[in-house]
């Protein structure tokens, strides 16, 4: 049985329990905080979230994780089975983690923890957010799903990956980051009821 270790809290780890969700694996949630302990770092080399276990064995990284889960169980795939389709669909999942997600954390510690981040960094962050989204745009196909005509893996970072920075930047710049894209607004709804989202999203409060 694979071990997933983390805690609810996190969108990544939400995300991965999804995916596990999704390819009907059993697994074992094991709750671990993110800390630079050496066990800790054993499983997660920068000691974050989420990790899994395999066999006495351990792996760290969404995208990492996903991979092996579609190899492990090809059966509801994550990629389409063309080859170019697959890497746009990882395209996009790159630029929405390393443009949007990633950029919006820069906000992180005064939106979850109170600690002033600096005139500079939000000034940045805001402006690489507008380059992000322009990037994600271009490349989100919506039709009806984020990458196509069935559910991939962009769809699963689309749903966890815009969740946190959508509220970032409204608690940072009052912006809503996705008032001009009601195609991708209707999308997340419509992510919100897939099953294995919406297991997820539901054990949350448990």
């Amino acid at each position: 049985m694979i071990q997933l270790y983390g805690l609810r809290m996190s969108n990544y780890y939400s995300l991965t329990k999804a995916l596990l969700i999704e390819k009907g694996l059993d697994f074992e949630e094991v709750k671990a905080p993110p800390t630079q302990e050496e066990d800790n770092l054993a499983r997660t080399p920068m000691g974050k979230m989420p990790s899994i276990g395999v066999n006495g064995e351990y792996m760290s990284e969404s995208l990492a994780i996903a991979t092996y889960l579609d190899r492990l169980q090809p059966e509801p795939a994550f990629l389409p089975p063309d080859p170019f389709a697959a890497g746009k669909v990882i395209e996009l999942v790159s630029h929405i983690k390393l443009d949007i997600e990633l950029v919006a954390r820069r906000c992180l510690p005064e939106v979850l923890f109170g600690k002033a981040v600096s005139e500079e960094t939000k000034k940045g962050t805001e402006r690489d957010l507008a380059r992000g989204m322009r990037a994600v745009r271009q490349l989100m196909v919506c039709g009806p799903y984020a990458a196509g005509d069935t559910i991939t893996l962009a769809d699963y970072y689309t749903f966890y990956c815009f969740a946190l920075a959508t509220q970032i930047s409204q608690k940072m710049f009052g912006n809503d980051l996705l008032a001009e894209d009601t195609d991708i607004q209707a999308l997340i709804t419509k992510l919100a009821q897939h099953p294995s989202i919406a297991r997820v999203e539901s054990e949350k409060a448990k």
